[in-house]
């Protein structure tokens, strides 16, 4: 038979193990040496540059939320996105936006993704 202190240290180290499972699956993207070269810009990149394509960068972390280290998901987004630019030979990306954003991510920690064009440009 199981007494009530015996029942509450299972209990405390069900809890315990809950929640270090629950903390792997909210990771942060950092960025990359690469993708530290990346910079973001409003106006449209001029004909020095080359277009590589699309990028995406997405963070899930519904645990951690927007007010979680390193200023949340889409903190984690952007840096995803650069890293991804970056892997792309890119160093600008253009027309960025954040299509998860919305009025329930403004109350609750939702997963985040950004999007943009790559550019190659000269330095």
């Amino acid at each position: 038979m199981i007494t009530g202190n015996n029942m509450r240290i299972k209990v405390s180290a069900g809890m315990a193990v809950a929640v270090l499972l629950l903390a792997g699956c909210s990771t942060s993207n950092n960025l990359s040496a690469g993708g530290q070269s990346v910079r973001f810009v409003e106006d449209k990149p001029g004909t020095e540059c080359q277009l590589l394509g699309n990028a995406t960068g997405e963070q899930s972390n519904w645990f951690s939320g927007q007010q979680g280290s390193e200023g949340g998901s889409m903190r984690g987004a952007a840096n995803a996105l650069r890293n991804n630019a970056a892997a792309m030979g890119g160093n600008v990306l253009y027309g960025v936006s954040s299509p998860t954003q919305n009025l329930l991510s403004s109350f609750a920690p939702t997963a985040s993704t950004m999007t943009g064009q790559v550019y190659k440009c000269p330095n």
